[in-house]
């Protein structure tokens, strides 16, 4: 039988290990000048020189973002329903209201023109989610928020190097988080990045994530406990040297799939957009499920579905969207299937995932 493909692989190398028993020999493992240089390498890196802060994770990042922008009760921040929980969850940790609105078909990102009709006089942020490596509509999405006087955020989580028009994510909106899980692009074990448009949101962001003081028992708000470790920076500077050639990687390996893929639909890319492929995202529209089930249990070639129930109809978040109705982002949800585009895959690998796409889609049809 042949070997199992995973649908993601991170990959820590001697060189990680090393870094961190570098840490572990220096005795300061919590918040240190680790995460400093971590912070300094990352911004120069992703976002264009912005003022970068590091965190323990994507949903802290998002979470201590919104609340540094000002979000709280009585707020409304509009949101994609498909996305992972943690989107929604932020804003309504924040005491804000997650107010959903539809996808486009194309590239599974906010629709400028759900956001538009969402917009109420409590919108006090959009909230794009660049899925799965492609960026959101920010030029249409930048127009509106100007237009209508709200601010403008970016879930930047599974996005790390891509860009539209030249401009990377992350740089676009009042801040932006990136996640640093084992399984994104990059990691540090655990983690997040929060990058901000101004130095005084930055701040914020240092202040609710050490319990809010910069200087020791000088607590200016109220805040958390949302530090990186030096240990989890230390990874994360030796994967940011790494990441690009791994980009560059998933990007040869989804043409490669956008090539020779038969009977299912393949990513769109939208004029401008450089896409990561944190996932390479096809859209079954016929018995999704047992596509899936084949793939693994015939071909042993792994997948994943993200995301199969919407935010909106979660126990935890259908509260807040009574009886909406989002065409597009249930469709996805019935449809989407991410297949294997990680940089560990060999050609062999990439010959198997074609040869079982196609002979599961055949068979279906």
């Amino acid at each position: 039988m042949s070997e199992f493909i995973p649908p993601a692989k991170p990959i820590i190398g001697d060189e990680e290990r090393e870094a961190v028993d570098r840490v572990l020999r220096s005795g300061m493992v919590a918040q240190g000048p680790e995460v400093a240089a971590f912070e300094s390498e990352f911004s120069a890196h992703f976002v264009q020189g912005r003022p970068v802060v590091a965190v323990n994770s994507g949903t802290s990042g998002l979470h201590l973002g919104l609340l540094a922008a000002g979000v709280g009760p009585g707020d409304e921040v509009i949101v994609p329903s498909f996305t992972f929980a943690a989107t929604g969850n932020s804003v309504a940790l924040t005491g804000a209201t997650p107010v959903f609105a539809d996808i486009e078909p194309e590239t599974f990102t906010l629709d400028p023109a759900a956001v538009a009709a969402a917009i109420t006089p409590r919108t006090r942020g959009i909230l794009p989610v660049h899925l799965y490596g492609h960026p959101a509509r920010m030029r249409e999405l930048s127009a509106i928020a100007e237009k209508h006087g709200v601010a403008l955020y970016e879930d930047a989580a599974q996005a790390h190097g891509a860009s539209l028009d030249g401009t990377p994510v992350g740089a676009f909106g009042v801040f932006a988080m990136f996640s640093l899980y084992p399984t994104k692009n990059m990691t540090s074990g655990e983690g997040g990045m929060v990058s901000t448009a101004t130095e005084e949101i930055a701040r914020g962001v240092r202040l609710l994530r050490n319990q809010g003081m910069e200087r020791q028992y000088e607590n200016e708000v109220i805040g958390f406990n949302a530090r990186m470790t030096d240990i989890h920076a230390a990874i994360g500077r030796v994967q940011l040297t790494k990441v690009d050639a791994w980009t560059r990687t998933r990007r040869q390996n989804a043409a490669f799939l956008d090539a020779n893929l038969r009977g299912v639909v393949v990513p769109a890319v939208a004029d401008g957009a450089v896409h990561v492929y944190h996932q390479y995202t096809v859209r079954v529209p016929e018995d999704r499920d047992g596509f899936v089930r084949a793939l693994r249990e015939e071909h042993q070639v792994g997948s994943g579905v993200y995301y199969p129930i919407p935010n909106h109809r979660l126990p935890s978040l259908a509260p807040f969207a009574p009886g909406l109705d989002l065409p597009e982002t249930e469709r996805a949800a019935g449809e989407v299937v991410s297949l294997p585009v990680h940089p560990s895959l060999s050609a062999a690998d990439l010959d198997r995932i074609v040869t079982a796409v196609d002979a599961v889609a055949g068979a279906g049809s």
